[in-house]
C-alpha cells in the first residue's frame, strides 16, 4: 500500500446520500481528514450552530449510506475551503482537482511519487467552480468508455482513492 496520506475536500456536494457514500469510500481508504465545504450537508460536529432538529436529521440521513463511517472519519465543516487549501499547499502537499479540464493528467497515468495529495471535489453536475479550479495545482480525470460523460460523484471519488491509495 503506498504510504501518501491524503485528504479530501468535498465541495458543494448537494445529494446527502452522496456523502453518506463518500464518508464510507474515506474510510475504506484511510483518508486522513474529509473537509466538507460549502452547502455540503454534514454530520453533527462540535461547536455545531445547527437547530438541533436539523443536526439530527442530517446526521440519521448521512448514516443510511455511511454506515458508520462518520464516526471513524475525521472530518471538518466549513463554508469556504480557501484557508484550508493555502495551508496544505503551503505544507507541499499537492492540490489535485478531480475534473475534466484540458491540463488534465488521465487518472492511471498520473503518479504521486509518495507526495500527500489533497483531493478536490465539486459539485455533482457541473464540478470544480472556477475560483476553486484556480486554487488546484493539477487535475486528474478519469477516462470514460462508455456514452455518459462523467460518473457519479461517489462513485468517482471511490475511483481515485482507489488509483492514489494503490498507484495503479
Amino acid at each position: 500500500m503506498n504510504s501518501s496520506h491524503i485528504v479530501l475536500i468535498a465541495h458543494n456536494i448537494r445529494s446527502i446520500h452522496n456523502v453518506g457514500s463518500i464518508f464510507r469510500t474515506a474510510d475504506g481508504f484511510g483518508v486522513d481528514h474529509l473537509y466538507l465545504t460549502g452547502y455540503t450537508p454534514y454530520p453533527a460536529s462540535e461547536r455545531d450552530t445547527r437547530l438541533p432538529h436539523i443536526i439530527q436529521k442530517t446526521t440519521d440521513e448521512i448514516a443510511k449510506t455511511a454506515l458508520g463511517a462518520e464516526k471513524t472519519v475525521a472530518f471538518s465543516h466549513m463554508q469556504n475551503p480557501d484557508s484550508v487549501i493555502d495551508g496544505f499547499k503551503a505544507h507541499g502537499h499537492a492540490i489535485v482537482g478531480l475534473e475534466q479540464n484540458p491540463t488534465a493528467v488521465s487518472l492511471p497515468d498520473y503518479k504521486a511519487n509518495g507526495q500527500k495529495i489533497v483531493l478536490i471535489i465539486g459539485e455533482e453536475v457541473t464540478g470544480l467552480g472556477p475560483e476553486l479550479a484556480k486554487r488546484c495545482t493539477e487535475f486528474v480525470e478519469i477516462p470514460m468508455v462508455g456514452q455518459k460523460e462523467s460518473f457519479n460523484v461517489s462513485v468517482a471519488v471511490g475511483i481515485a482513492l482507489y488509483a492514489f491509495r494503490y498507484q495503479l
